[in-house]
């Protein structure tokens, strides 16, 4: 919360941020009957703004105009570098990204998941194996 314009509530779970509702009143000139007449109306609503969220994995391969993101501590699993990558580069610059919430910052200062890198040796393997194989059918085929 320290990074957002919202301030912390007693007797508020740390998560929970208060909506309040903005009333508003404004005057309307109109004709009624022949005659000009000034009506005032009072508006009460809630000021949210519609919006969706996916996870990183359903963003990969998108550019998106604007970003809110959580790369905060989930609380199941975790984060690695990759999913960082991937959320954090989704935005279509610096000035269109925002972060939700305070994150610990020594997750930039992990080192990669030993699984993944293994996984993502064999894959280029197998990419360097189809070069060789498809280099070698284009040989063949002239």
């Amino acid at each position: 919360m320290d990074r957002t314009r919202t301030c912390r509530l007693t007797d508020l779970e740390e998560s929970v941020v208060p909506i309040e509702p903005a009333t508003r009143t404004f005057r309307i000139k109109m004709r009624h009957n022949g005659q000009n007449v000034v009506r005032t109306v009072r508006r009460r609503q809630f000021p949210m703004t519609p919006a969706y969220a996916f996870t990183d994995y359903r963003a990969q391969g998108q550019t998106l105009p604007c970003v809110v993101v959580d790369i905060a501590t989930p609380p199941s699993g975790g984060l690695n570098l990759f999913n960082l990558y991937v959320a954090l580069s989704r935005s279509a610059g610096r000035s269109t990204i925002r972060l939700l919430r305070d994150f610990d910052d020594d997750i930039f200062r992990r080192a990669h998941c030993n699984d993944l890198l293994f996984e993502d040796d064999r894959l280029q393997e197998e990419d360097d194996k189809t070069w060789k194989w498809w280099t070698f059918l284009q040989r063949n085929s002239e």
